[in-house]
């Protein structure tokens, strides 16, 4: 895959030398977490800050993933860049990537992936804390934000796979509160019709356990619009969740 830099990242990454792989790859900085090392290589992620701008840089070695077009691997930031790309033509939201690069470093596929922080975000694992106090036309808002994501998702034809709170982030502007998607890796096409669309929100839904039904409702109406039957949807969501507690 070819390098690529956001237009509106280029000049703020040249001013400070860091509009390459080589810079990116080499600067000294603390990782946010723990790196992943499951793939026979590893990979991390830390947080950079340039002037007013804040970015997660991510560098991975050996870190692959494989597919049918691509049996003998690629760098998962690869992939994610690409989705993250589709996300932007089909007009999902989603994280921005400001910058990507793969090289060969003593033999081994070595990758940099830099996003655009969302620190003006909050993630809904973090809104659903305290659920209860939080005033009713709030709590509203935020579930018809989600609906409206989800909305969006499954209406470009794309399943996130990890459509959880921890992976929406939200924040009110110009009097309405927007949501936008993390965490891109599982995202595929909409195969199975509506089997995986309700694939999808079943994880949403069990862990937004703070949710009330009608707020449950309010969510589900949002996404549906009119064109569909709201009890049959709970009916269908709610018989998933047996039969994932039943494997459990």
């Amino acid at each position: 895959m070819k390098d690529f830099i956001a237009a509106g990242d280029r000049a703020l990454l040249e001013r400070h030398g860091l509009a390459d792989f080589d810079a990116l790859w080499a600067l000294q900085l603390v990782a946010v977490d723990a790196p992943n090392t499951g793939r026979g290589g590893w990979s991390s992620v830390y947080r950079l800050e340039l002037e007013e701008a804040c970015y997660y840089l991510k560098r991975q070695s050996n870190y692959l993933t494989r597919s049918l077009r691509r049996p003998c691997g690629e760098p998962t930031f690869a992939r994610e860049l690409r989705t993250i790309r589709q996300y932007q033509r089909l007009g999902i939201p989603a994280l921005q990537a400001a910058f990507f690069a793969q090289r060969q470093i003593d033999g081994e596929p070595c990758a940099v992936l830099l996003t655009r922080a969302l620190d003006d975000w909050q993630d809904l694992d973090t809104l659903l804390e305290g659920w209860a106090e939080r005033p009713p036309g709030q709590r509203q808002a935020i579930v018809r934000a989600c609906g409206e994501l989800a909305r969006t998702l499954h209406g470009a034809g794309q399943l996130h796979g990890c459509f959880y709170p921890k992976h929406i982030f939200l924040r009110e502007q110009d009097e309405r509160w927007r949501a936008c998607l993390i965490d891109l890796e599982k995202t595929r096409p909409l195969r199975l019709g509506r089997y995986d669309r309700i694939k999808d929100l079943e994880p949403l839904l069990r862990r937004a356990s703070a949710w009330s039904d009608d707020e449950v409702q309010l969510l589900l109406a949002t996404y549906l619009g009119d064109a569909e039957d709201l009890q049959a949807w709970l009916r269908r969501l709610s018989r998933r969740r047996q039969a994932k507690a039943v494997r459990r």
